[in-house]
């Protein structure tokens, strides 16, 4: 159903997950859930993946996660803050040990002159440790933007269970 080197990329991060006896969690807005589903491809995946929210909406942003009305007006939701307040979220709404958080533009439409379509913006959070955020512009349409995104998030986690 996936791509091969995005299924071991999961491997990888449930085999270190587990070898740390950490949860993790995922917030997803541009990739809809995507990245839960390629971790939960795999299985033995419950051993580490505890949930998964899909706050597509700025609402479902806010109530789920408690990201900031005024952090979606001042920056919107596809920004580094609104990025570091949902994987915050994660942290503060689960038990988890490790989040991930995704926002960005899949198009086709929905860009503009300063966050083009394939603009994705990442936030990474540890438990007892500092949250991160980092943004990147894809190329190519809608599904590869996605799948480009579940990647990089995929491989956040894996960079972050490797420190």
């Amino acid at each position: 159903m996936f791509p091969s080197h995005l299924i071991d990329l999961a491997t990888d991060v449930l085999t270190k997950a587990k070898a740390k006896s950490w949860t993790l969690a995922t917030a997803e807005s541009c990739t809809g859930g995507l990245v839960a589903a390629i971790l939960t491809e795999i299985p033995g995946s419950s051993a580490a993946v505890e949930r998964g929210f899909v706050t597509y909406a700025n609402q479902a942003k806010t109530d789920m996660l408690g990201v900031s009305p005024a952090t979606l007006a001042e920056h919107g939701a596809v920004s580094e803050q609104t990025a570091a307040e949902m994987a915050a979220g994660i942290l503060a709404h689960s038990p988890v040990h490790l989040g991930v958080s995704i926002t960005g533009i899949a198009g086709p439409g929905g860009g503009s002159a300063d966050k083009p379509v394939g603009t994705v913006c990442f936030g990474l959070a540890v438990r007892g440790g500092p949250t991160a955020t980092v943004r990147h512009l894809f190329d190519g349409d809608r599904a590869v933007i996605r799948l480009q995104a579940a990647e990089v998030a995929l491989a956040l986690l894996l960079s972050s269970l490797d420190a």
